[in-house]
């Protein structure tokens, strides 16, 4: 049984993976490019996924089980996939940590202001009068109550800030003082003073936030966006941005990727650009590889107790 990876995993993760199933023939590549030639022979294909195409899908013939080494699915063919009957498999659950830590970095990063005392300091002013804020007693609301949000409601409870979220049915979960289907979500954005989304990209949520939403927010409100960049039309960001109707916007995932260079932006006072890296430490890959020896163990054994086993007709 051959298993392709279209990327190229420490020697060491590598070499552990050849000692713990010696019936298998690992390949590993730098690339889906590079990796493309031997796509015929593979029956397991562990990739990121975002470069994966229908002609790939169309070169593996043998492909039975896709490993997405990543949580979002959006940009995989998902619709051959599923009538091919290909399993594919993800390593949700791994970016609660990393996220949530991510989330709260940006957010002390603005209460804090941070970025402001580090240019007076560049410039060798010593300004103490900076009016800084404090979490404790903020308003939070997380745009998807998942793993990685039930962790963000976690850290919430413990700078003592006021935990709503957002789900789809509406039930109160751990850590949460309230939660809203996303049909209420409007009322919600109203009272929250951090806004911080780590919703899929789904048919259900592509574009969800419109102008209302923006202008229902506190005009002191933050916005986070960790989760997927077509929640929102860019455009109404930035008019939202432009007239006032929140303070700031930390933008880590955007419609197009990498972010195009003459992008606003890049170019505004009022946002902040990281380029999609908030789940990315280095426990990533070794949790990763976790789920895959798990799932793998399963696979080559005939059971069917996959760890985040994907629905291909939902997409997650």
């Amino acid at each position: 049984m051959k298993i392709l990876f279209t990327f190229l995993p420490s020697e060491e993760m590598a070499e552990e993976l050849k000692a713990g199933f010696k019936g298998c023939e690992f390949e590993f590549h730098r690339d889906i490019q590079s990796a493309s030639r031997c796509l015929t022979e593979a029956e397991v294909l562990v990739t990121f996924g975002e470069d994966l195409t229908e002609d790939h899908i169309v070169q593996a013939r043998q492909l039975r089980w896709i490993m997405v080494i990543s949580a979002g699915l959006e940009l995989m063919p998902l619709e051959m996939i599923k009538e091919k009957g290909i399993l594919v498999t993800n390593v949700k659950g791994i970016h609660a940590i990393p996220m949530a830590e991510f989330a709260f970095g940006l957010m002390l990063q603005h209460a804090k202001q941070l970025a402001k005392i580090r240019e007076e300091v560049k410039q060798g002013l010593w300004q103490r009068e900076v009016p800084g804020l404090e979490l404790c007693g903020q308003n939070l609301l997380v745009l998807g109550a998942g793993a990685i949000g039930g962790e963000i409601a976690r850290l919430g409870k413990a700078f003592r800030m006021n935990v709503s979220g957002i789900n789809t049915s509406g039930k109160i979960t751990e850590n949460f003082d309230d939660m809203y289907t996303l049909d209420e979500m409007g009322g919600a954005l109203g009272k929250a003073d951090y806004v911080i989304s780590i919703l899929p990209s789904t048919k259900e949520t592509r574009y969800i936030l419109k102008k209302e939403h923006f202008q229902r927010m506190k005009s002191s409100a933050v916005f986070i966006n960790i989760g997927r960049g077509d929640l929102f039309k860019s455009s109404i960001l930035i008019e939202a941005l432009k007239n006032g109707e929140l303070a700031h916007a930390f933008l880590d995932v955007f419609e197009t990727e990498p972010l195009e260079e003459n992008h606003p932006f890049w170019r505004m006072n009022k946002v902040t650009v990281t380029p999609h890296l908030s789940s990315r430490t280095k426990q990533y890959l070794p949790r990763s590889f976790a789920i895959f020896k798990k799932n793998l163990t399963t696979y080559t054994t005939n059971g069917n107790d996959y760890i985040n086993e994907i629905d291909t007709e939902r997409g997650y």
